[in-house]
């Protein structure tokens, strides 16, 4: 069944969380707002269906709220933020995000990007409409592509949106050689750019950190050089 989506909103301008609030109710969803990164931390739980996070706030940065939001729930996080540096993209993306956009935004953005997040989440999470699973196993590990689901020896493993739909490809694919450009263009459905290498770059290389007994070793994710990475 359906329920009315819960957004939390973090930002220490009182405008812009006023504003995104206001946006957002006006789509039904139901906003929580956060004055800082330590707020934002401990206003997270269960209920919460999608983050908005700025990164420059006191007490506790973005990027240092995430990681530690990423710990509590695998909802997506969207970085809403002045800082368009494609450093500032490279550390949202390692801090564990999902999207990032730019101040200043126009609201139909926003609003467009919120509901994609929250789609694919949903999708992959099978929390609305649960179907039969479609379970693959290897090395260990169980995927199961119908409800965001994933396994080592029975223990489920916390993966992020983007990470899961990574890995459901690949393993999905075993032996096929995936292009950076190939997995952007596939998991992230937008166009590819040169600098959306190093995007890909981060996501497997946290993906490895959590599957990987020793991700500099990595036995599961192999990369192939010059063309991309693949799973056996």
């Amino acid at each position: 069944m359906n329920h009315t989506k819960k957004i939390l909103i973090a930002d220490d301008n009182n405008e812009i969380r006023e504003i995104v609030r206001v946006l957002l109710e006006s789509e039904q969803y139901n906003v929580t707002e956060a004055v800082d990164g330590e707020d934002a931390v401990n206003k997270v739980d269960d209920t919460i269906d999608l983050i908005i996070l700025d990164i420059m706030m006191p007490r506790k940065s973005g990027f240092k709220a995430c990681v530690e939001i990423r710990e509590k729930t695998s909802a997506p996080i969207l970085f809403l933020t002045a800082k368009t540096q494609d450093s500032d993209k490279y550390l949202a993306f390692s801090a564990g995000s999902d999207d990032y956009l730019s101040k200043p935004f126009s609201y139909t953005e926003l609003v467009s990007r919120v509901k994609a997040l929250l789609r694919r989440y949903y999708v992959y999470k099978g929390k609305d409409t649960p179907a039969p699973p479609d379970v693959i196993t290897f090395n260990e590990l169980t995927v199961n592509t119908t409800v965001n689901d994933v396994r080592r020896n029975e223990k489920e493993l916390t993966l992020t949106e983007i990470e899961y739909k990574l890995l459901a490809l690949m393993s999905s694919n075993r032996n096929k050689i995936f292009s950076a450009q190939n997995l952007y263009e596939s998991v992230w459905e937008e166009p590819y750019f040169y600098s959306c290498n190093n995007t890909v770059m981060v996501h497997i290389r946290n993906l490895r950190m959590k599957l990987e007994k020793d991700p500099q070793n990595p036995k599961l994710i192999k990369t192939v050089w010059g063309k991309g990475y693949r799973i056996e």
